[in-house]
């Protein structure tokens, strides 16, 4: 019987020094929040409770509410500076799904996600039919911009003045790059695995500084930026998503683990580079395998991401990094 285990992130992309506290802050409050879905589990059937999908939503949830992720309150702006937000949850035992895209003014759309799987009707909706699920089933409608902060109107103010500087601000650019122009995509992702093998993913995000009104990222599309089948794994990614959507990088990641027999963190580094080799755009993954193991993998500048096993939490954000603290404190 494989072991529970929780990983999450907290996006990846050109992440200043002085965010790095804040992303730390997010991601160990986020694992605390939801880790005891996971440990208190006790024997009973797998019809009879879903600890993973649980853990998933509350990790998620957690990163919605703090302003140092690009999701909920401190989701990034589009071009008329609003926020539209999307996300996706899937579970690998019957591989049902939620995907909501383009809402406005309401808290949690991993929630909204969840709800609209558990309806299992329909799969994927976006707009105003996201809305109304969303309002229809106890979200809260928030006053407009609610969810705008000001660090976010400070980025979309930045990338205008790099586009009118001429700066190519195509790609969140790997830091290898001299002018380095990320549009802020560090979305945010939860894989858990239950002691019965279930695996469950979620990612949430507000997309892309400067992007079109109307533009759908990586986030809500599956294969994409969420996928999860409990006879291979699960993945949740993060990044430029126009690069991740060519890429199909989460479908890819699995791919790797089913056919090739790679590790998932082999799977995940392959694959990652291989998309910004290809394509040029970068991001990352995190990925939890059928057997327990994990992948963490980015080809930007860095990415935050976190676990809970064994009464440990790991965390990191730079390459080659792992810091460890006791999850009780």
């Amino acid at each position: 019987m494989p072991r529970p285990v929780l990983l999450i992130h907290g996006g990846a992309g050109d992440i200043t020094d002085a965010r790095v506290a804040g992303k730390f802050k997010g991601i160990k409050e986020a694992l605390r929040a939801a880790w005891h879905h996971l440990e208190k589990q006790e024997e009973v059937p797998k019809s009879e409770k879903d600890c993973a999908l649980d853990a998933v939503e509350a990790a998620v949830r957690s990163m919605e509410l703090d302003e140092a992720f690009n999701a909920g309150y401190g989701a990034c702006l589009n071009t008329d500076q609003q926020v539209e937000m999307e996300a996706s949850l899937m579970e690998g035992r019957n591989l049902r799904a939620g995907c909501v895209t383009l809402l406005q003014d309401v808290m949690h759309p991993i929630t909204v996600a969840r709800r609209l799987m558990e309806k299992q009707r329909h799969v994927f909706i976006g707009g105003s039919a996201a809305q109304q699920l969303a309002l229809s089933t106890g979200s809260e409608r928030l006053r407009p911009g609610a969810l705008i902060t000001d660090s976010a109107k400070q980025a979309l103010h930045e990338f205008q003045q790099q586009q009118a500087a001429g700066i190519d601000t195509t790609y969140a650019r790997t830091e290898l790059d001299d002018a380095r122009t990320d549009p802020k995509g560090d979305t945010v992702g939860a894989v858990a695995m239950d002691r019965h093998g279930h695996i469950v993913v979620g990612t949430s995000t507000g997309g892309i500084t400067g992007k079109w009104p109307g533009r759908i990222g990586d986030t809500p599309l599956l294969g994409c930026g969420t996928y999860a089948d409990n006879t291979i794994g699960g993945v949740s990614t993060t990044g430029h998503g126009e690069t991740i959507m060519r890429y199909n990088l989460a479908q890819r990641i699995l791919a790797a683990i089913q056919h090739k027999g790679l590790s998932a963190q082999a799977a995940a580094d392959q694959e990652c580079q291989l998309m910004t080799k290809r394509i040029g755009g970068t991001g990352g993954a995190i990925v939890v395998d059928h057997n327990g193991g994990l992948g963490i993998s980015f080809t930007s500048h860095r990415m935050a991401w976190g676990y809970v096993q064994d009464g440990i939490i790991h965390y990191g954000i730079d390459h080659n990094e792992m810091l460890q603290e006791p999850f009780a404190t």
